[in-house]
């Protein structure tokens, strides 16, 4: 086996290939004698089929697969010879049998890259302080007296906020109906915000048996993609509207909350304590993202962009998978191929780079994977979603399907050593003091 390499773009290489006559040669009677064992052919006996005939039978066929064996036997091999590390699966091409009866073919990779590490132990961060102010308990009250509130048929009024409004409804983008978009008995729940504050403000004034046009200009980050960016007039016919009676804020409400609250104190003290805990994780997932905002600005070197393009590429099939359950594709849904590549590009650069920069970190400082963390990542899957550990394990019987949860737990391992590496600063916010 001959094997050359040749630089193309950044991390890009060129390995050239090719396999000597003898060996094709020998891996092309061992297919031509199976194929004679394997098939029969009218006048001819089994496995007694001239050469000839089964190359002009099946030549092709047989070609194609022996190329593809040859390239998986000898890829890896050149890649040792060359001593390069590939960082996604070869693009193979220009593969052919030679006049001389040698086979060739090109595969082209991305290497890993090469780099030193810069500052990442040390880092100074401010991260704000943790306040639980009163109107962040009012708020939460408001919210659990509309949860609880009592549901009543109304009919002497319009539509209002709080009310909860059965509708039919179509909608037009352009003048065209959107097949996608309509309902019939359809639960508007005004002021929830489930479909959208934009939509539920249309329905507000609206009476029962009244039909009307809304015209809603949506924004580009509004949840339903058929929706983002676009603007769309809904045909509204309201059948029914619930309101909501309330309860008042007293230590009855907190009784009928739980059993554990005697008084409405109490239920304050324990929304307060929910929230320190609730600010404290999402406080914590800051932290992992201010910390890798900063050792992307602290290492500057090339990334291999066929690993980003396999990022986006990945992202755009998860999106796709979605809209199919939906029985929608990207084109129903409205969206372009080419502006999703444009779009996702950008943040799947960020992760390959960052991904880079971790592990190096983790290789210098000796961090790893051991049992114990992926016993205790097992356990915490378990208690989220009430499993077995036996369960879990089960579910991550395959390696294909473990190699992606070790992988977070080592990511995880290495910004906790960075969190404690770094000189942290909690600073409360101007408009939260008193």
């Amino acid at each position: 086996m001959q094997v050359s390499v040749k630089e193309t773009v950044g991390l890009g290489r060129s390995i050239s290939v090719v396999v000597d006559e003898k060996d094709v040669q020998k891996r092309l009677n061992k297919a031509y004698n199976k194929l004679n064992n394997d098939v029969s052919m009218k006048g001819f006996r089994k496995g007694k089929v001239p050469r000839k005939i089964l190359e002009q039978t099946y030549g092709e066929q047989v070609h194609n697969e022996v190329a593809d064996e040859l390239v998986q036997e000898t890829y890896f091999d050149a890649l040792e010879e060359t001593k390069l590390e590939a960082v996604v699966h070869p693009d193979v091409r220009e593969f052919k049998y030679e006049d001389d009866g040698s086979f060739s073919y090109t595969a082209e990779i991305d290497v890993k890259p090469d780099f030193e590490l810069d500052e990442y132990k040390g880092l100074e961060i401010e991260m704000p302080a943790i306040v639980i102010s009163d109107a962040d308990i009012d708020a939460k009250l408001a919210e659990m007296r509309r949860e609880h509130a009592m549901l009543g048929t109304v009919e002497d009024r319009p539509s209002a906020m709080d009310d909860v409004v059965s509708i039919d409804f179509t909608a037009e983008k352009d003048g065209q109906l959107m097949d996608n978009v309509k309902g019939t008995g359809y639960s508007v729940d005004i002021g929830s915000g489930r479909n959208g504050i934009e939509f539920e403000e249309q329905i507000v004034g609206l009476s029962v048996g009244e039909e009307a046009t809304r015209t809603i200009e949506f924004p580009v980050d509004f949840g339903n993609q058929l929706l983002a960016g676009n603007v769309i007039a809904f045909n509204i016919k309201v059948n029914d509207i619930k309101g909501r009676t309330f309860a008042d804020l007293d230590d009855d409400f907190a009784q009928e909350i739980s059993a554990d609250f005697k008084t409405l104190d109490d239920l304050k003290a324990d929304i307060k304590k929910n929230f320190e805990v609730e600010r404290e994780k999402a406080r914590r997932g800051d932290l992992v993202d201010v910390i890798m905002l900063k050792l992307l600005d602290n290492h500057d070197f090339d990334i291999p962009q066929r690993l980003v393009a396999h990022e986006v590429s990945q992202h755009i099939k998860q999106l796709e998978d979605s809209l199919d359950k939906q029985e929608m594709t990207l084109e129903t849904a409205g969206l372009s191929r080419e502006k999703l590549i444009e779009d996702y590009k950008g943040d799947a650069t960020k992760r390959v780079k960052g991904d880079f920069i971790l592990k190096k970190i983790a290789e210098v400082e000796g961090i790893k994977v051991e049992d114990t963390d992926v016993t205790a990542g097992f356990q915490r899957i378990a208690d989220q979603y009430s499993m077995t550990v036996d369960d879990v394990k089960k579910y991550f019987g395959r390696r294909e399907d473990l190699l992606p949860f070790m992988h977070e737990i080592l990511n995880e391992k290495i910004v906790e050593f960075l969190s404690k590496e770094s000189s942290i600063k909690y600073v409360e916010a101007a408009d939260s003091k008193a």
